[in-house]
């Protein structure tokens, strides 16, 4: 009786040591060196912006609900923020990124103590730059596990394997940029798209340097999945293999097979392949969508290479995968159509059902009269007018100070708080003839729309087809949010909603809005701060497409947001 008793006992306090660690967030710590470093693409050698002479840069690897503290150091000569893409950051918007929305950028010389921390998120994220370009070269993985004493809600892969889609310019980031902004155009195409920082060998002197993944037959592996290219959404596929989808943007999904992945600018998607084919060598391929061809769009295919590990013999020449053509709207839309959360009481969902803010907002490609007062401008967009990009006709400037410090030291003239709940008029947002007089030119300002705590809110993003129109991957920051609907064609607020997603839909941070069509996405407005909204094209965000949200704080102490730091940069 006494020896069963001690085992007891000790299986008592073994399990609870082991709920004591399961509850447990741990602090963890980086160090991001940014600096410029030489790299080799194409047969020729540029600078490029990098964190720690990486590219893509270091993964960060942590818990769910641990905490994180990179120590951000800026080596380099140009300004830089970083953002935790999918990271809610609760009460703590300081270390968000974004420049001017939630800080003053990172300025050479200096160094910034980001806080990250995660609450709910559990899957694959991403973090970025997010000022000027240069997110274009850095950018990583940032991977939440399960809890210690808790596991996958699906059978734990082999391994687990990084798949960073991405471009590649010749010409320096920057001045694409510069080079963009001033001639009011679209920027020059990338010259390559990139699988793990690697063209692939369907592009010149790429073939030595192809990224190849070894994997063992009869196991599983996990592919976690970011599209961190500039631009456009991405097909992708593997050769000869299905692909499970698990999670998206740090949740779980229920399994879906499919054959092919639609990825936006900014997702992240979890991807169980299972290494069940004859052993031999295999495309991995990616290449771009555009519902709209005239856009900036190039038809190349980016490739790595899955190998069976073993003796056989080695083939002389792939085949690529079966890819969507490249204006499959349909293809697109159905597969971002078909993820569902799982929905279960290990991972339970709470979809808002009673809304309060209801908000309409049209998303639109816009024209500018080309730079009046210069003698001698050129600008080369349409008619010889400049690009510009709006949500319900309005054009966000970005103020010259962050819109946070500013909310919250009470200081007036950077913004203001009356963001339009709806476009200012009414029309056929999807007609195929409309020009752009029909919105042009759209407003200019720094306006956000202002939040009580814990507001339900339903925003309706609605695409119009003012110059042909095109997707759009619209991220919140600070939130995720559930997608309960979308569409083609216009928004109809009495139909529509009767075809909701109430019961299992995905959540989400950043969602493609169709061309000619709508998504409708829902979330609880209870974290307090200033959070960024835009299109994740980059050339439609230094259009203007983007915007803020201010959530006001609660009323209790936990219900606020917290102070900032005490190296918050300056500008």
């Amino acid at each position: 009786m006494k020896i069963t008793m001690n085992i007891h006992a000790s299986l008592l306090g073994l399990l609870a040591i082991l709920s004591f660690l399961q509850s447990q967030a741990a602090l963890v710590r980086y160090t991001f060196v940014v600096q410029e470093t030489k790299y080799t693409r194409l047969c020729s050698s540029k600078n490029i912006l990098t964190v720690n002479g990486q590219y893509p840069g270091p993964t960060i690897s942590a818990r769910k609900g641990d905490t994180i503290i990179v120590d951000v150091v800026n080596n380099a000569t140009q300004n830089i923020t970083i953002h935790w893409h999918g990271v809610k950051q609760p009460r703590y918007p300081w270390s968000d990124g974004p420049e001017f929305i939630t800080q003053c950028p990172i300025k050479p010389g200096t160094s910034f103590s980001q806080k990250i921390i995660l609450s709910t998120e559990e899957g694959t994220l991403w973090w970025h730059a997010h000022s000027d370009w240069s997110r274009a070269t850095v950018h990583g993985l940032l991977v939440v596990s399960p809890k210690i004493g808790t596991t996958f809600p699906f059978p734990k892969p082999h391994a687990e394997v990084p798949v960073i889609l991405g471009e590649w310019w010749k010409q320096d980031i920057q001045t694409v940029m510069e080079d963009f902004l001033r001639l009011g155009g679209d920027p020059n195409k990338s010259d390559a798209l990139t699988i793990n920082g690697q063209p692939g060998d369907q592009y010149n002197c790429s073939r030595p340097d192809t990224t190849r993944i070894t994997v063992k037959k009869g196991k599983t592996y996990m592919l976690r999945m970011v599209n961190a290219a500039m631009n456009n959404v991405m097909f992708f596929a593997i050769k000869d293999h299905q692909l499970t989808v698990v999670g998206t943007d740090g949740a779980y999904t229920k399994p879906l097979k499919s054959n092919y992945v639609t990825i936006s600018p900014g997702q992240t998607i979890d991807v169980i392949l299972k290494a069940n084919k004859p052993k031999n060598h295999y495309y991995m391929a990616a290449k771009f969508y555009s519902s709209n061809p005239s856009s900036l769009f190039d038809n190349a295919t980016t490739t790595a290479i899955i190998q069976y590990n073993g003796n056989y013999t080695k083939p002389t020449s792939l085949v690529l995968p079966v890819l969507p053509v490249f204006n499959d709207s349909n293809a697109s839309a159905n597969f971002t159509r078909r993820l569902r959360s799982l929905a279960s009481n290990d991972h339970p969902i709470d979809v808002p059902l009673t809304i309060k803010r209801k908000l309409l907002y049209t998303l639109s490609l816009n024209l500018l009269p080309c730079d009046s007062g210069k003698p001698n401008a050129t600008c080369v967009g349409p008619l010889g007018r400049r690009f510009a990009a709006s949500i319900n006709n309005m054009t966000f400037d970005l103020p010259k100070t962050s819109i946070l410090t500013s909310y919250y030291r009470g200081m007036n003239g950077v913004y203001g708080d009356d963001f339009p709940d709806k476009p200012s008029f009414t029309f056929n947002y999807t007609s195929n003839s409309l020009d752009a007089s029909v919105l042009d030119p759209p407003m200019n300002g720094t306006k956000v729309k202002v939040l009580n705590y814990n507001d339900t809110v339903e925003i309706v993003f609605q695409g119009t087809n003012i110059l042909l129109g095109i997707d759009h991957p619209m991220h919140l920051h600070g939130y995720s949010f559930y997608v309960v609907g979308s569409g083609f064609g216009n928004f109809d607020r009495q139909r529509d909603p009767l075809n909701y997603n109430l019961v299992d839909p995905p959540l989400q941070q950043t969602i493609a809005v169709p061309r000619d069509g709508w998504t409708a996405i829902r979330f609880r407005a209870n974290n307090p701060g200033v959070w960024f909204m835009h299109c994740h094209f980059e050339r439609h965000i230094s259009w203007g497409m983007k915007m803020v949200f201010i959530v006001k704080n609660g009323k209790t102490k936990n219900t606020r947001i917290l102070p900032p730091p005490p190296d918050m940069p300056k500008c």
